[in-house]
This record gives structure tokens, sequence and C-alpha cells, in this order.
């Protein structure tokens, strides 16, 4: 019997092997990323997509930067809600030209992911968006507001990164899954907003991590799975040693050690495990971390970190 399964696209989804964001380069990327989903769907799987957008909101942050004389720069969120629309319209004409038994039925929800106004990472901005710029360039973003850090390449801008709550539009993720839609949502992570004290919500400059995202609207969805595509077919313990070892099959209990110790890399392997971590701790079935071109085989439970909360079925 099919599950419900999230999958939580990477950014090589999106792009060429090299990065490459051009139009006809991320067309391209997400035409072949939706083979392998159209492929769960035939197996009759009922799936949740949600995706990255590094490189579209940083195209659309130099756009601001270039163009900032002649029209008026837009915030971070903006950028954030426009990458949902113009991806979500890729992967829906992609996914229903893509091979399949019968016709599919694709939405996108422009989705709010609500985060704590008094979240730590508001005070300390470390997340890098955008291109590097040199020193001069930067100062004068500085005397807009903005926050920059020195790179080895560069300056570059750095936002806050807090933890999402709670995805605002679930439901309406869900009113769309009953009537037979397979959904888009979060893309990004989320439009970040907060709620004032008088209830209203406004949109902040931040970027919300996608996984951890995806862990939240896995739950909301009723998920059962949890699938982190990435670039790699699983996990690995001391990454780049010579003691280095692949992940597989993994309780909560032994991979949340393995996190604690800091043994994956809080700006790359670290954000999906700890997203696969909390999805499995807060009720989810099982999470999956692995390559796009291995989720099939991974749900079959044959490759992959496959987190469970006791011995894998």
């Amino acid at each position: 019997m099919g599950k419900r399964v999230l999958i939580a696209l990477g950014g090589n989804a999106m792009t060429t092997s090299d990065g490459s964001a051009a139009p006809a380069d991320q067309w391209h990327a997400v035409r072949r990323a939706m083979t392998h989903v159209a492929a769960l769907m035939s197996a009759g799987h009922q799936v949740v997509l949600t995706h990255g957008n590094g490189p579209q909101v940083g195209n659309l942050i130099l756009k601001n930067q270039l163009a900032a004389h002649t029209v008026p720069p837009v915030p971070l969120d903006w950028c954030v809600a426009q990458t949902q629309g113009t991806i979500g319209n890729l992967i829906m004409n992609a996914l229903e030209q893509a091979p399949a038994p019968e016709p599919v039925r694709v939405a996108t929800v422009v989705t709010r992911t609500l985060v704590d106004a008094d979240d730590p990472a508001f005070q300390r901005p470390t997340k890098p968006i955008g291109r590097y710029f040199d020193e001069d360039e930067a100062r004068r973003f500085e005397e807009q507001g903005q926050t920059w850090r020195r790179f080895e390449r560069g300056w570059r801008r750095v936002v806050a990164s807090p933890d999402p709550v709670e995805v605002l539009d679930a439901p309406a993720a869900i009113a769309l899954m009953e009537m037979g839609y397979t959904v888009v949502a979060a893309g990004g992570g989320g439009v970040p907003v907060v709620r004032d004290p008088d209830g209203t919500l406004r949109g902040v400059e931040a970027v919300i991590d996608k996984d951890l995202a995806a862990a939240v609207l896995a739950r909301a969805v009723r998920a059962t799975d949890l699938v982190i595509a990435t670039d790699v077919p699983h996990a690995v313990v001391g990454f780049g040693g010579p003691d280095a070892k692949p992940v597989e099959a993994v309780t909560v209990r032994e991979l949340r050690e393995s996190q604690d110790a800091g043994y994956f890399a809080s700006g790359s392997m670290g954000p999906k495990v700890e997203a696969a971590l909390r999805f499995v701790e807060q009720g989810g079935e099982r999470a999956v971390i692995t390559s796009l071109e291995h989720i099939g085989e991974a749900l079959s439970g044959n490759i992959g970190t496959r987190v469970s909360r006791g011995v894998e079925e």
C-alpha cells in the first residue's frame, strides 16, 4: 500500500551539475528531477513536494542590488514568495509531462512559515545570501541597514535563519491533497513571517532552512515518510577522513548521539540530519536522506540514511 511521502528537493534538483541557474538549465534540471518523483507516484505513493531556492533568491537579490537606483528593491520575504511561484510553475509543468499511468494534477501553494520574533538568530545573522562584493560595495549596503561579513572570497550579506515554528498554510495543502492534487508547498522553507502582539502577520528579512521546514510541513500534512533528496547517497560519519563511514539504517537514538557529537557539518549535512531526527522524534514513521536518483530505492529500504524509532522494518 502506498504511503504519503514528503520529498524535500535540494538545490541540485533545480540547477545543472555546475550550479547554473539559467532559465533553460533550471527547466532541464526540474524535468529530470520530476521523472524520479513520477516513478514514486506510479508506485502508488502520494507525494508532497518542497524545494530549495538559494540560487533563485540569489539572482533576485542581485537584480535588486544592480537596479536599486532605478527600481525600488523588494524585501527578502517577497523574493522567497516570488521563487515559490516560479519554481512551483516549473515543477507543475514538468510533473504533468512526466511519464505516468494516469494524468497528474499538481498545485503550488505560496506558503508562509511562522517564526518566533524573539528567536536568537535575529540577533546573530549568520546565513550568507547573494553574491560576493568588495568591501566598498558591502559598506554601502550596510548603510541601508543590511549586515555583511567578510569571507575568503569577499564580502557577502548575512541574514537570520530562525527555526520554523509552524507552516501556516498547511491546511490549504491538505485540502488540495484530499481533492487529488499533488502539492508543492513551503518552497525555500516558506515565506518567513512573525506574529506581532496585535495578532497580525509580518514578513521578515530571514531565510528558513528548507529541510527543517520540511520536517514541520511533513508532520502537518500527516506524511508517513520524509525524504530529503540531496546530491549524495547517504550521510557519512567522519566525512573526508580515513575512518569515514556511511550512515545507513539507524535509530533516532543512535543518530542523535552522532549529531550531538558534531559529526555533521552545520552548513551542509547537519540541518538535513536534524530535520530527519525531528520528524521521527515527533511521530513520523521514517526519514530518509539520499540522492535524488535513489529516492525509490531508499523508500524500499535498500539505500540511503534511513532513520526510524527502532529496528528498520
